[in-house]
């Protein structure tokens, strides 16, 4: 099967069994976006979207996915970005650069969570005042 170049958004309250080509199933409900990687290896993606994963904007007719998709545990090892329903390939990614974006999601992560337990410790501080 050749490379997906557009995908149409889908949303739903629950993602499907039957994950069909071309589509990103949306639900909002449980802040998910799961579609067939568009390489045409057959794999299931899931984004989830977090702050910490990945950021979803539907302008009304189309959606964009924040940041890329890489998906380096797939044997395709496909790497793009959804902009407005189209998929944007990116280059192969050696080992180096997989290595370094994991580190970095990993450290940002972390800092975000760190952060957001230090805040949640000031207000829980602040109410026993």
């Amino acid at each position: 099967m050749k490379k997906i170049r557009i995908i149409r958004p889908e949303f739903v309250e629950f993602i499907p069994d039957d994950i069909k080509d071309g589509v990103l199933y949306i639900s909002i409900r449980y802040n998910t976006a799961t579609h067939k990687c568009p390489s045409g290896c057959g794999e299931i993606v899931v984004t989830p979207i977090t702050p910490t994963d990945w950021t979803l904007i539907w302008n009304g007719e189309s959606v964009s996915l924040y940041p890329s998709i890489g998906n380096w545990s797939l044997q395709c090892e496909s790497h793009y970005w959804i902009r407005e329903n189209r998929i944007v390939w990116a280059r192969k990614w050696d080992e180096q650069e997989i290595e370094l974006a994991k580190d970095i999601d990993n450290r940002n992560k972390a800092y975000y969570f760190n952060h957001k337990k230090k805040n949640s410790d000031k207000v829980n501080k602040n109410k026993l005042k």
